[in-house]
């Protein structure tokens, strides 16, 4: 056994280099170089997150900081509340372990916090149960890794925290349980070390914490597995660049991205460095992409497998990233949740991760001040643009994306846009649809070809997207729109390349009016043929059409004046997006479809313009003026 264990990590070791290499910015780090780091012993348990030695200053920073009490006090309401709770059970939901493994996790963050800070052993006892538990499950599910790593997270952390007040044949068990059910199912089923997503992070991230855990007792094959980690994550953490958008979107912003601080966290409280991943290029900056990507009303611009949010979840990441760039502003947003209603009256959700927010955070005397920034672009494999008139709730809120339907979690939705006005959402988007009502029903849903069946799904599919579908077809999933005009209040995207073979050429920008209306602009040339060119825009409000090109909506008590500028008198249209076209598809209640349809004859060139104004907004669409985008 032990000889055929050394020869996988000597696999696994040619694997980090060969990685290291591929990704080509920065030379590999050899597991030597780790075990060195641990000579003459590693840093005294407990060494993750929290040092021992630091669990004094955190007292006393609860004690004066209000901040950090509240957050604390959330903490043990929830570890409060767990008391009760039976430890998890091996449950799988379809073919993933995931949910389980993630109330494991946020169970002993919450748990383990609450017993070294207050040192009560009701709180100890609660969290070894529930490790004991799940260190006697057969296995953690190795087939959807996800599973293994954040269980893996959940359990290291575990041992880590409690190490001292627990017996040696408590910490025998716990240990083997990350050493056979976590890190040597990694040296085998590893192909997320090769891919350039969320699963790269949060494995990866996974995998160095229980090493990192365990490593004085097997210390060949920590080394082995945080030098991976150190090697590999590059892959993913490339998509950052240049500026900081995330690919997929701001869901899984908050898993990969959280799990991608967790492993530097790890690494810097464990080892004393993160070798130097945090200067990845645009990693830093990716705090910007989330502050802004939330609209005025605190929905989030949901593209790709994304919810809407809704400013209810504090991104305990942006502690992180507050606390290393020394900027409050980034925790503009999550202060005005954390001084929101607490306990039972709070509509704040929890994120299992919370508690290390309080680790991460840097002490906040006053109110952080709002971002000087009204607009933000990042490029990169999913190139996006946000843009405020300001940063009040009442704000004109427009974003817009360009990219690809072949990046990961990504929809038929380049050139989409979402506007926020007078605290109201107009454009919306769907969303995504929950991933076990579609594999349940045999729906094949991460496919990226041009035919994938992922495409038949109303809400992934080009037909229920803020864009131009032409003759009712997909976009193409080989094409990516870039970003080709990025200026404050307005940004122009080439989306020709995802219209190959439809269109000739195409672009669409969308700008603020100084009225803080907003002008949503298309132009493009029709192939050698004439083709019918449909314009649709999600939203949630009241449709009532006025006439040609005019309609007025309705939704939470405030009026939107919807004019369509170019070409004139076209007839507007509702499209039904409830009940959807098949029944695997979900519902989507109280929304609709409005736009209208454009024959374009063979090369000709069109513009259609869409202005989007509050009833009170002082422009008419007569004065509004409209420039060709090259003159943007």
């Amino acid at each position: 056994m032990r000889t055929s264990l050394i020869t996988l990590c000597r696999c696994l070791a040619g694997l980090v280099i060969l990685c290291a290499c591929a990704v080509g910015a920065r030379s590999a780090i050899e597991p030597a170089e780790v075990q060195r780091r641990f000579e003459p012993s590693p840093r005294a348990h407990p060494r993750l997150f929290l040092a021992g030695s630091e669990e004094t200053a955190l007292r006393e920073r609860i004690a004066r900081d209000p901040l950090s009490a509240k957050i604390f006090a959330s903490v043990l309401r929830e570890a409060d509340r767990l008391l009760a709770s039976a430890p998890v059970e091996r449950v799988l939901i379809g073919r993933r372990l995931l949910d389980k493994s993630r109330t494991c996790l946020s169970r002993v963050l919450h748990l383990g916090l609450a017993w070294r800070i207050t040192g009560e052993e009701k709180y100890l006892a609660r969290a070894r149960a529930e490790l004991l538990a799940v260190a006697a499950f057969p296995d953690w599910n190795p087939s959807h890794f996800l599973d293994v790593a954040e269980m893996t997270t959940a359990v290291a952390t575990g041992y880590d925290w409690l190490f001292h007040a627990l017996d040696e044949p408590t910490r025998r068990t716990l240990r083997n349980a990350i050493v056979e059910k976590g890190l040597k199912p990694s040296l085998t089923n590893n192909s997320w070390t090769r891919v350039t997503h969320n699963w790269n992070q949060v494995c990866n991230a996974g995998m160095a914490v229980g090493a990192l855990a365990i490593a004085e007792d097997e210390p060949v094959l920590a080394a082995q597995i945080i030098a991976r980690a150190v090697n590999t994550v590059p892959l993913a953490m490339h998509d950052f660049a240049p500026d900081g958008a995330y690919p997929e979107g701001a869901g899984y912003w908050g898993y990969g991205t959280t799990f991608n601080v967790i492993l530097l966290a790890a690494l810097e409280s464990a080892l004393g460095t993160d070798y130097g991943l945090s200067q990845q290029p645009g990693f830093l900056g990716t705090a910007d992409y989330f502050l802004h990507i939330a609209g005025p009303t605190g929905l989030h611009f949901n593209y790709s497998d994304c919810g809407r949010g809704g400013g209810k979840t504090i991104a305990p990441a942006m502690f992180w990233f507050a606390a290393r760039r020394r900027e409050p502003y980034l925790l503009a947003t999550e202060w005005a949740m954390l001084e929101g209603p607490t306990g039972a009256s709070s509509n704040r959700s929890r994120d299992r991760i919370e508690p290390l927010a309080l680790l991460w955070m840097s002490p906040i005397s006053t109110k952080p001040p709002a971002p000087a920034a009204l607009s933000w672009t990042g490029h990169g494999p999913t190139p996006v643009a946000f843009h405020r008139t300001s940063w009040e709730s009442n704000a004109t809120f427009v974003a817009i994306k360009g990219g690809s339907p072949g990046t990961n979690h990504a929809h038929m939705d380049i050139g989409s846009f979402v506007m926020d006005m007078d605290g109201v959402r107009w454009a919306d988007d769907l969303g995504m649809q929950d991933y076990h009502s579609l594999e349940s029903k045999g729906i094949k849903l991460f496919g990226r070809t041009q035919d994938a069946e992922r495409w038949n799904v109303f809400r992934l599919g080009i037909s229920s997207h803020n864009v131009l579908m032409v003759d009712g077809q997909q976009q193409r999933v080989d094409g990516h729109a870039k970003i080709t005009v990025a200026k404050t209040g307005r940004t122009v995207v080439d989306t020709s390349s995802v219209y190959r073979g439809q269109l000739e050429r195409a672009q669409r920008g969308v700008a603020l009016q100084p009225d803080r209306s907003v002008l949503v602009q298309d132009e493009f040339r029709a192939p050698d043929r004439a083709v019918t060119v449909r314009w649709a825009m999600v939203t949630r409000a009241e449709v009532t059409i006025n006439g040609p090109g005019r309609a007025t909506l309705v939704q939470e008590g405030r009026k939107l004046a919807f004019r369509v500028l170019a070409p004139a008198a076209v007839k507007l249209k509702i499209y039904p997006t409830d009940p959807p076209p098949a029944a695997t598809d979900a519902r989507n209640e109280g929304t609709r479809l409005l736009g209208f349809e454009v024959v374009v004859l063979a090369s000709q060139l069109e513009r259609l313009v869409v202005h989007l104004a509050s009833e009170s907004a002082s422009a008419k669409p007569s004065a509004v003026s409209v420039a060709p985008l090259a003159a943007w």
